[in-house]
C-alpha cells in the first residue's frame, strides 16, 4: 500500500470537477439535461451563437461543447429509484447520443446461490496468507466461498497500536468476529465508550450497525465469518462513535448487537453427547438466523455419524485436537485448523484431546437434522 505521507499536499480551493461532453445540437442536448435530469444553466456563450453551455447538477459540473474534441459519453447517475423507466430499462440517451445509466444510490444487498462442499483448511507451514486492506494479513479458510455465499477469514494485525480505519457499516446477511488472540479496542453504534475484544470473545455486527476499529494488540488475531463472500462496506462521514446514546435493544434489519466474553461464559449440554457448549447468545438476536458457540469434550465424546440438513456448518480449532471421520476418511486436525461440512454428509468427532475447544458457527442456529 502506497503510504499517504509520501504524497504531495492536496490542492487548495477545489470547488469541483468539470466533466466535458461533445454535443452538435447544443439547445437540444441543454434543455434534455434540465429537464429529465434536473441541470440548471450556469453559463452559456457566445451570445450571439452559443457553443458552449455549462451547466451543473446531480453533484458535477458538465461543459456541453460543439467543439469538444474528446469528452465522456456515458454517465452513471445516482437514482433513488433505478427502476423508474419502467421494466428493465434502466438507461436514457441524450440528443447528443450520450448513455446515462441508472444506478442504484443504495445498492442493495446480493445473495448468491449456497454450493456447499467439504472444505478443510490447515495451518501448517504451506498456509497462505494474503496482504490486506491496512496491512492486515488474511487466511482464506472458504477458498470457493461457496459459491459466493458465505466467507470465512483469519486475521492476523502484525504491527499493534491505532488501525487506521474509519466508521462504516456492512450491507450484509449475518458478520461475526472472534477475537483469537491478544486484543482489539472498538466502538460501536449505540453501544456507549470504545470496549476492548479479548481473546475469546465474540461479537454479532448486524446488517448496517455503525462501528470503527480503533487500535489492537501487536499479534492479534480475529475470526470473521459471514455471508454473503463479497458485501459491500459504506463509509458515513457524517456520524461519530461513540455515540451520544445509548440504544442496548434497538435492531439493525432485524438483528440485535451481541458482545459475548469468554469470562462470562457458562456451559451446557451441546447436540452432540459428551460435549458442552457456551453459547454466545448470537441464535437470539439474529431470531434464530445464525448461531455461534464454544464447543468442549465433557465426557468421553458420542462418535455415532452425525449429519445435517443446513446452509452453513463449520468449525475451527482453537485448542487440541480431534479427527474428523467421513465414511472412510478422517481428517486430523489441530490448533488454527478449520473444516466446513456440507448438508447431507455424515461425520463423527474422534481422538478428541481433553483440552480441545472449537469454535462452531451454523446457518440456521439450531442446525436441521
Amino acid at each position: 500500500m502506497t503510504s499517504t505521507s509520501l504524497l504531495p499536499a492536496p490542492l487548495a480551493g477545489i470547488r469541483g470537477f468539470l466533466v466535458p461532453m461533445k454535443c452538435a445540437d447544443l439547445a437540444a442536448t441543454t434543455q434534455f439535461f434540465i429537464e429529465r435530469l434536473g441541470f440548471r444553466i450556469d453559463a452559456i456563450f457566445p451570445a450571439d451563437s452559443p457553443r458552449t453551455a455549462i451547466l451543473s447538477g446531480c453533484n458535477i459540473t458538465l461543459r456541453l461543447g460543439v467543439d469538444v474534441a474528446d469528452g465522456v459519453t456515458k454517465l452513471d447517475v445516482l437514482c433513488d429509484d433505478a427502476f423508474q423507466l419502467g421494466g428493465e430499462a434502466r438507461t436514457l440517451t441524450a440528443p447528443n447520443g450520450a448513455e446515462i445509466r441508472l444506478v442504484p444510490a443504495d445498492p442493495p444487498m446480493k445473495q448468491p446461490v449456497n454450493r456447499q462442499e467439504l472444505v478443510l483448511s490447515r495451518a501448517g507451514d504451506g498456509a497462505t496468507w494474503t496482504v490486506g486492506r491496512a496491512g492486515l494479513r488474511y487466511r482464506d479458510l472458504l477458498p470457493n466461498r461457496h459459491g459466493g455465499a458465505f466467507i470465512a477469514s483469519h486475521i492476523r494485525i502484525l504491527e499493534g497500536g491505532p488501525v487506521p480505519d474509519y466508521v462504516h457499516f456492512h450491507k450484509i446477511r449475518f458478520q461475526m468476529i472472534f477475537c483469537r488472540k491478544g486484543w482489539v479496542r472498538v466502538v460501536y453504534e449505540g453501544r456507549g465508550e470504545p470496549f476492548v475484544l479479548n481473546a475469546g470473545d465474540c461479537v454479532l455486527q448486524p446488517p448496517q450497525i455503525r462501528h470503527r476499529v480503533l487500535e489492537s494488540s501487536a499479534g492479534a488475531e480475529v475470526i470473521e465469518i459471514g455471508t454473503p463472500a463479497e458485501h459491500i462496506t459504506m463509509a458515513d462521514h457524517e456520524m461519530s462513535l461513540p455515540s451520544a446514546t445509548l440504544e442496548p435493544d434497538r435492531e439493525f434489519d432485524g438483528q440485535r448487537f451481541v458482545r459475548y466474553e469468554q469470562k462470562h461464559a457458562s456451559w451446557n449440554p451441546w447436540r452432540i453427547e459428551g460435549f458442552v457448549a457456551s453459547d454466545t447468545g448470537i441464535g437470539a438476536a439474529t431470531r434464530g438466523l445464525a448461531g455461534v458457540r464454544v464447543v468442549r469434550p465433557k465426557t468421553s465424546p458420542c462418535v455415532d455419524p452425525q449429519q445435517h440438513a443446513s446452509e452453513f456448518c463449520f468449525f475451527f480449532v482453537l485448542s487440541g485436537r480431534m479427527t474428523v471421520r467421513q465414511g472412510a476418511d478422517a481428517y486430523p486436525l489441530a490448533a488454527d485448523d478449520s473444516i466446513t461440512i456440507p448438508g447431507e454428509t455424515p461425520y463423527s468427532f474422534v481422538d478428541c484431546s481433553s483440552d480441545l475447544e472449537l469454535l462452531e458457527v451454523t446457518l440456521p442456529a439450531e442446525l436441521s437434522i
